[in-house]
């Protein structure tokens, strides 16, 4: 067994592979989530606007890009989109696409947050002389964090496992790493549960990251 492991990951230097494939797959999530944070924010506010065409707009954004599987909408912005434009950084392109995915699932969830949101804490913040965006941020959206946290945590880790996909345009990620190994030596067992095992240590190593911040949060409001 030890043979095996040393001839498919430690020898010519296999095994460096992982580690580069890792920080790519982190970078993507990171970026991704940053950028699916902004649009969540942005959009959540459309919907519940009262502009009919800014609501229309933010429909339209979630109903397709929650209706397109990931893939698909990752081979549509690098082959469809950018590519023709000249824009080859598929790291790049992988972050964009990812983010503007993550951002229809992150508007839904903001939204939700806002409007289970007490009606009666922002009639009070505008009956003490706050501007609407001025209660929103100050009163509403801290109320809101609170609440969406736990979903917001499994879509942070959903798009982590999603990123899996980007090998599909030639993004060389976690999961492309241990392929060109599996590749490389014919063994599959080894590359393959190696790469399992650390997305399943990111996904255990977040969920309890974010539960130290939740009840953080909770002691934080019970104080």
């Amino acid at each position: 067994m030890w043979h095996s492991f040393y001839n498919t990951m430690i020898a010519q230097g296999r095994w460096m592979l992982i580690p580069r494939g890792l920080g790519t797959t982190l970078l993507i999530a990171f970026c991704a989530v940053l950028v699916g944070s902004v649009l969540g924010c942005i959009f959540a506010l459309c919907k519940i606007s009262k502009n009919r065409i800014l609501r229309s707009a933010a429909d339209v954004y979630t109903t397709v890009i929650r209706g397109i599987p990931m893939a698909t909408q990752l081979m549509i912005f690098y082959f469809v989109i950018f590519s023709p434009f000249g824009m080859s950084n598929a790291v790049v392109v992988a972050i964009i696409s990812f983010g503007i995915n993550s951002g229809a699932y992150c508007t839904e969830i903001f939204r939700a947050g806002i409007q289970g949101v007490d009606k009666g804490q922002m009639e009070a913040g505008r009956s003490l002389g706050l501007s609407w965006r001025q209660t929103m941020v100050k009163i509403i959206l801290p109320q809101a964090v609170r609440t969406v946290l736990p979903t917001y945590t499994s879509e942070f880790i959903t798009l982590i496992k999603e990123t899996s996909v980007a090998s599909f345009i030639a993004v060389v990620d976690l999961q492309k790493a241990c392929d060109n190994i599996r590749n490389a030596t014919y063994n599959a067992w080894i590359p393959l549960l190696s790469c399992a095992a650390i997305y399943l240590c990111l996904t255990l190593g977040l969920t309890k990251l974010f539960s130290v911040v939740e009840r953080r949060l909770a002691r934080s409001d019970r104080g």
